[in-house]
């Protein structure tokens, strides 16, 4: 893979940064995909067996035949890219300044299996809101991120590199472009670290808002992440008293931890997961295999039908981690992080906080848990559409959602 930086005279230097992948690389991928070694078709007619053979057989006719990086690729150099060593680590950023000087600084943060690819929908709406129904005192400074180990960021050569870390370095970033005042937000590990900067609570943050908020109570996340088999009869445990809401996301979290054996392989051994780095078939399929609902939309995309995502969206994402090798590196963030994905961070009560709640989300987060979680929520929706990968299938719920949450802020 070929990028191009500029020559960098110190650590904390700003660094410009293109995309530009050698043709051959994408030859030898097209090669790869064609030379595929499919597996029999699975024994039953779901997806309870993971990605079925017909889903995974139609990308793969796709991404050999038609897809093109170079769309993508376009894209993405059509956004200021920097690179900026943090701690000790090359971290990769979009960063997009709007044309409103009142603008709000931004910190948006990806998850797994995602990338910067999740965020780019959102930059032209957030930093240029009077062209897409917003009005100047909506406009943001957007700064995306790419998590360590992902992308275009360094790959850590040594443990250390955990949420918390992260969490510190974002704020390092803003700060060193020169933002005194900054707000932050996130799903899915992106939430994870937002909620840790709140934790953190640095001066210069003034407010999070989050997608896949950490609201359980402790001893339910514990009680429910203990009974991954269902032997222990966890439901049947829970404590007395919860509304209808609370033991909806219960249920909810129990099957989540029933089903997240590619989270368990990832936090315990990421480097057998060799594979990923050698097929791009085995990277597209465990990479698509995130959760129940968005397997199923990515499905039916695969199958000919529109959904918030296209074929080049699903695509393009794994495309990167392809190019840059990352499915390992992305892997060892899991192996790094101490905390639950699903609990109580303890984010400091002088942070306010903006909650959004997608009905295809991972798990639908009661308000009464919110109130909890954060004792300064400024802000708790739900919405009608979209699930986990808010940014990314539904941009425009999500911009509002941002704008919203931010609005009394400013």
């Amino acid at each position: 893979m070929a990028v191009k930086t500029e020559a960098r005279p110190r650590a904390a230097e700003i660094r410009p940064f293109t995309v530009e992948i050698p043709q051959a690389e994408l030859d030898a991928l097209r090669a790869r995909v064609a030379a595929t070694r499919w597996p029999e078709k699975e024994t039953v007619a779901d997806q309870s067996q993971g990605v079925q053979l017909a889903t995974i057989q139609a990308l793969a006719r796709y991404w050999e035949k038609e897809y093109d990086w170079r769309k993508v690729e376009a894209r993405l150099n059509a956004h200021p890219q920097f690179i900026t060593e943090i701690d000790g680590l090359d971290i990769h950023f979009i960063h997009v300044r709007s044309k409103h000087e009142d603008a709000l600084p931004l910190i948006v943060t990806h998850g797994w299996p995602g990338s910067i690819i999740e965020q780019l929908k959102i930059i032209e709406p957030l930093t240029n809101p009077t062209a897409h129904g917003g009005s100047p005192s909506d406009a943001f400074h957007v700064v995306i991120p790419s998590m360590p180990g992902y992308g275009f960021s360094g790959k850590p050569s040594e443990p250390g590199w955990g949420p918390e870390r992260t969490a510190r370095a974002w704020t390092e970033l803003m700060k060193r472009l020169g933002y005194t005042r900054f707000v932050a937000q996130g799903g899915d590990w992106g939430a994870i670290i937002t909620d840790l900067m709140g934790v953190q609570a640095p001066p210069e943050l003034i407010g999070i808002h989050v997608n896949m908020p950490g609201v359980f109570p402790p001893d339910i996340d514990s009680l429910l992440q203990s009974d991954i088999t269902g032997a222990n009869n966890a439901l049947g445990k829970l404590p007395p008293g919860l509304s209808p809401e609370e033991r909806r996301a219960s249920e909810q979290l129990d099957f989540i931890w029933k089903h997240v054996a590619y989270g368990l392989m990832m936090a315990t051994r990421p480097q057998t997961l060799t594979g990923l780095a050698d097929s791009p078939i085995g990277l597209a399929a465990f990479l698509l295999d995130h959760d129940a609902a968005s397997l199923a939309l990515i499905s039916r995309v695969f199958a000919g039908q529109t959904e918030g995502l296209t074929r080049d969206d699903v695509l393009d994402n794994i495309t990167l981690f392809w190019l840059t090798n990352t499915g390992v590196s992305a892997s060892r963030l899991y192996a790094e992080n101490k905390l639950s994905f699903f609990a109580t961070k303890g984010v400091s009560p002088t942070i306010p906080v903006a909650v959004s709640v997608f009905p295809d989300e991972l798990y639908q987060a009661p308000k009464s848990w919110a109130e909890q979680a954060y004792p300064n929520l400024i802000h708790y929706n739900k919405l009608n559409k979209g699930g986990h990968f808010a940014a990314w299938e539904q941009p425009e719920l999500l911009v509002e959602e941002v704008r919203a949450g931010f609005r009394s802020l400013r």
